[in-house]
Formats: C-alpha cells, sequence, structure tokens
C-alpha cells in the first residue's frame, strides 16, 4: 500500500489498540507489520505515541553562509577557473585576503572569515546552482571537433560482414610503463575481421602524422585492399588528416560507441595475444627500442599470419543460464585469405611463394633474439628511466629532428 493508505489503516487500528490487551496488542502488531511492511517498533511509535496534528515541526537552523558570501565566493571561483571543492578551499585560506587587498575581491570582514573556513563540501553545496545555470560540464576530449565525429558513423559488431576481406579494426597499444609521462613509443594494431590477418606499427609517438604514416606503412605491406578502417574514439585516430587520407584512397571510416570496449573486440584480444604477451608491459622510449621493436614486429607478423591457426566463432545457443559456443575449424590467415576467392592472381602468387620460403623454426628464433635484446636494452635503464649506457636518443629528439629533415 502507498503512504496515504497506510496513515489510514494505523488511523482505524490506532483507538483499537490503545485499547487491547497485552497479548491482543502483539496480534495487532504481527497484522499491521505483514500489511504496512513497517518495523515492529515504528509500529509501537505510531500506534502508542502518534503526533499531535497541530504539533510545529523543529525549526531548521538558520542559514551560515547567506547571498553575500555566496556572492564573494562566485567571485573567486571566476578567477581560479571553476575548480571544484577542494580545490577551492586551498584557494580560498591562501589568497582571500590578497584578493582583497588587490581590489578584486569586495567583502566585509566576516564574510572574509567565512570564506576561509568554508568546507569543500559546502562550497560545492554553494555552487551547485551555479554551475547548472552556467552549464558548466568538463568535455573529457577537448581536442576533439564534434562535426568530425558525426560524419564518422558508428559501428557495433553485429554490424560487420565478417567474410569481406579488407575491414580492420585498428587501435594503440601504449608502452608507457607505469608512468604514461613524456614521450615513449606506442604500437599501432590493426586486425582484419575476416581472415584475422594481423599488423603492427612502432611509432614514436601518438601524434596524427605518425599514425597516418604508420598506417601507410601498414596498408602497403598488407595482402589486401583496405576497404574499411574501424578505430575507437581516440582522437589521434578520428582526425581531419586521417579522414583525408581515407577519402584520397577510398577507404571507409567508422568508429565505436564511446566507452564501449567490446566494439573493437577483435583488436582488443590481439593487442593481449600478439603484443602484450611478446613484448610486456616495460617501458620503450629511445630510437633503439624503437627499431627493435619494429624489426620484430616484422619477424612477428609472418610467424602469426602463416603459421598460427585461428579459431572463429560461428554461433552460440544459450540454454538456460550456459552459452554454448561452436567454432569453426581452425586456420592461419593465410589459410582463410586463400580460400577466400577475394585476392587477385598475383597476390595469391605472392603470398604463396612468400609461405614456401618461411620456416617457422627460423621465425621462431629470431623472435626470441630479437625479444632477448629488446629486453636487454630496457634492463639497461635505471629506475629513473634514464640510461646506463647511449645506445639510443629519446624519442622526442629524434622524432622532432626527423620531421624537420624531412620539410627542408
Amino acid at each position: 500500500m502507498d503512504m496515504h493508505s497506510r496513515e489510514q489503516y494505523l488511523e482505524t487500528l490506532r483507538e483499537e489498540y490503545r485499547r487491547a490487551s497485552k497479548q491482543e496488542k502483539s496480534r495487532l502488531l504481527n497484522e499491521a507489520g505483514r500489511r504496512t511492511r513497517l518495523n515492529r517498533k515504528v509500529l509501537i511509535r505510531k500506534l502508542a505515541h502518534p503526533r499531535p496534528v497541530g504539533e510545529r515541526r523543529r525549526a531548521r537552523r538558520k542559514a551560515s553562509y547567506g547571498s553575500e558570501v555566496v556572492s564573494a565566493l562566485v567571485v573567486v571561483w571566476e578567477l581560479f577557473d571553476y575548480p571544484c571543492g577542494q580545490r577551492l578551499v586551498a584557494a580560498l585560506r591562501e589568497h582571500t585576503d590578497r584578493l582583497r587587498g588587490n581590489g578584486e575581491l569586495r567583502c566585509s570582514d566576516q564574510v572574509s572569515e567565512r570564506l576561509k573556513k568554508v568546507s569543500p563540501a559546502t562550497i560545492d553545496r554553494l555552487l551547485k546552482r551555479e554551475r547548472q545555470v552556467r552549464k558548466l560540464r568538463r568535455n573529457r576530449s577537448p581536442g576533439v571537433h564534434p562535426l568530425l565525429y558525426q560524419k564518422v558513423p558508428v559501428k557495433v559488431a553485429s554490424e560487420w560482414d565478417t567474410d569481406e576481406v579488407g575491414n580492420l579494426q585498428v587501435d594503440f597499444v601504449e608502452h608507457c610503463g607505469r608512468s604514461t609521462a613524456g614521450e615513449y613509443v606506442h604500437t599501432l594494431s590493426a586486425v582484419d575481421i575476416a581472415s584475422s590477418w594481423w599488423e603492427a606499427e612502432a611509432i614514436p609517438t601518438r601524434s596524427q602524422q605518425a599514425t597516418q604514416e604508420g598506417l601507410d606503412r601498414i596498408r602497403k605491406r598488407a595482402p589486401f585492399r583496405f576497404r574499411e578502417i574501424h578505430p575507437d574514439n581516440d582522437r589521434r585516430l578520428i582526425n581531419d588528416l586521417l579522414w583525408r587520407y581515407c577519402l584520397r584512397r577510398k577507404i571507409r571510416m567508422s568508429r565505436s560507441r564511446p566507452y564501449k570496449k567490446n566494439d573493437n573486440a577483435w583488436v582488443e584480444q590481439r593487442n593481449w595475444t600478439h603484443v602484450r604477451k611478446e613484448v610486456g608491459y616495460r617501458r620503450l622510449d629511445t630510437t633503439a627500442e624503437l627499431d627493435l621493436l619494429r624489426r620484430l614486429y616484422g619477424q612477428l607478423r609472418l610467424y602469426k599470419n602463416f603459421f598460427q591457426p585461428a579459431m572463429k566463432l560461428k554461433h552460440k545457443v544459450r540454454e538456460g543460464g550456459r552459452i554454448h559456443r561452436r567454432y569453426d575449424t581452425p586456420q592461419t590467415p593465410y589459410q582463410r585469405l586463400m580460400e577466400s576467392g577475394q585476392l587477385s592472381a598475383s597476390a595469391q602468387a605472392k603470398l604463396k611463394h612468400q609461405y614456401e620460403g618461411l620456416r617457422v623454426s627460423t621465425l621462431r628464433r629470431s623472435i626470441e633474439r630479437l625479444r632477448a635484446q629488446l629486453f636487454d636494452l630496457v634492463e639497461s635503464k635505471d629506475e629513473t628511466g634514464l640510461r646506463k649506457r647511449r645506445r639510443g636518443r629519446p624519442i622526442r629528439a629524434a622524432w622532432t629532428r626527423k620531421r624537420a629533415t624531412q620539410n627542408q
């Protein structure tokens, strides 16, 4: 029952409860508890000691911070670029008297003392309406142009044609170690949805120019034509530079839904199996490490694409609380491409010739050797990230010098 029905029911029960014996009161309380679902102590208080109709509620405490305090608080809040209450408290403690001395804040001594004693929670409460009026909402990606995001359509996993070769999901893998400070190497990872063909390119910085150059190198060595690329909402991948690049080469572009990682499930899986399991989580931030990582990916792409079978999900059936998945016969990406019938005769001949010239044991030993060299370089750095043995320049200096040479 609702609140009004409950009060009416208790009103009819109240007089009977007062006149009842102890055993009868217990029975009435049990019945009222089943009907109203109120606690037994609450029912006793409502039936035995009801509040008189004319009784006044306790007067509310007078507000400690009036309109003059709020006005002064808003002035300081604007000067410090609308910080939260916890950050604004520190500014009020230190700068209130200085602002009054400079004439930036005009208030009485009483208001000034209250500003220096106000708590962070009270600040947020006093400024709540002001935030709503000004419609202050921090954009998580202020550098992203909203019109460009309107051009790039959102695509979910159920909308993909899993039989068409050339639709790629792309993503970044950061090699920053325990700190994202400074510049460090990134891996641009791409996987074809139909064949599971995987490509990776190590880039020195996650800039728009470096991203375009890395994607162009991947496109040139892939055995098929790019039809569509599908990044997440990273502005290093969705930008005017890459948008125009796709338009010139007639490549479609789509994107995932914000904060929906499963929309990029194919490439997210390879980020673990093909990148993290091979390279790890260590920090890579020198040109020597960048060169070694590129050489490692050159061998790793051949090993994964030609000799590592992958399973593809055919369908899944839910039976009660369990999901039964059915997979097709495991095949390597090379086999799926050859059986797709979507490659030209020259591309098939080139792939077959490349496959016949490879030896899995040689590739595996080469991968292990390059990994060992890469880990030796990383371990030669001390805890602060500085090199003990100068085997390479920092990424930022080398990248800046390269761009300056190309622009001359």
